[in-house]
């Protein structure tokens, strides 16, 4: 049976999709606090009842959220290291009433270095030979900011009150480890299998980690960005050139040359004239 919650696909869609431009850093550096906890200060609508439930992370990690961002009127985000993963998770579950585990997943914020495959015929990027190289300081991450190239975030939820909080951790390029919910949330076990398969990212203490979708024998990461889909690069993107020819027009205003096509009267007289010729020819041959 489907799950339903109203907030789920605005909530992650966000998280995917967003590029924040002023990390939480940036608003400490301007306003010499911290910025994790300033972060609900900005001009604007307030949302009190999410400012609360800040404060709960806040005030028992201390320094150890790193970020936070609050969405009026749909989510929060909070950022906090890797070791608190676990005990950022249970804050939810004991203090929120989060019992319900929505989802967890991963993303990589390096832009592809293989450029847009829908451009591969136009970007020079994707004939070269290897892994492109990227500009580290081009990725951007999304709410609550970050500092690594992959985060980890799961969002859960308290199905009485509708409160909710998606919490993220950055993870270092040479340690893609992450302790696993499958203590809190029995539901994680599918999610970080997911994770583990698509990202790379070990989850320490999983009772099984094995694949979903791909073969034993699978090489690499499919939602990894370096990760190269070969088949584009052999066949362009649909839609980028025109595979066949589009076809000849029967209109004969298109072609200034093309004979006159005839009418409904000229066509009418042209089949009774066949019909007596063709019976003319058969009464001379009834004579002969």
């Amino acid at each position: 049976m489907q799950r339903a919650w109203p907030e789920r696909p605005a909530a992650q869609q966000q998280e995917r999709e967003s590029m924040s431009d002023t990390t939480d850093a940036d608003v400490a550096e301007a306003t010499g606090t911290n910025g994790a906890a300033e972060a609900t200060e900005e001009q604007g609508p307030r949302d009190e009842a999410r400012e609360a439930h800040l404060a709960v992370f806040t005030d028992a990690l201390g320094d150890r959220v790193l970020g936070s961002h609050i969405l009026v009127g749909h989510d929060l985000w909070v950022r906090v290291d890797r070791a608190t993963w676990v005990e950022a998770v249970e804050l939810a579950r004991t203090k929120l009433g989060c019992t319900f585990f929505d989802f967890l997943s991963a993303i990589d914020w390096m832009p592809s270095p293989w450029g847009r495959y829908e451009d591969a015929l136009l970007d020079e990027s994707s004939t070269g030979a290897g892994i492109p190289a990227v500009d580290p300081s081009t990725i951007q991450q999304g709410f609550a900011g970050g500092e690594t190239r992959f985060q980890v975030f799961a969002r859960l939820a308290n199905v009485r009150s509708q409160a909710s909080v998606v919490i993220k951790v950055d993870l270092p390029d040479d340690d893609l480890s992450l302790a696993t919910l499958t203590g809190l949330y029995a539901g994680a076990n599918w999610h970080e299998r997911e994770c583990w398969e698509m990202y790379g990212i070990t989850f320490d203490g999983h009772p099984g980690l094995r694949h979903l979708y791909l073969p034993g024998a699978f090489e690499g990461h499919p939602l990894r960005k370096d990760f190269p889909l070969v088949a584009r690069m052999v066949k362009p993107w649909p839609g980028i050139v025109d595979v066949e020819p589009m076809p000849e027009s029967d209109d004969p205003e298109a072609d200034p040359e093309a004979e006159p096509a005839p009418d409904e009267e000229t066509a009418a007289g042209d089949a009774v004239e066949a019909t007596t010729a063709d019976q003319a020819s058969t009464g001379e041959e009834g004579t002969q």
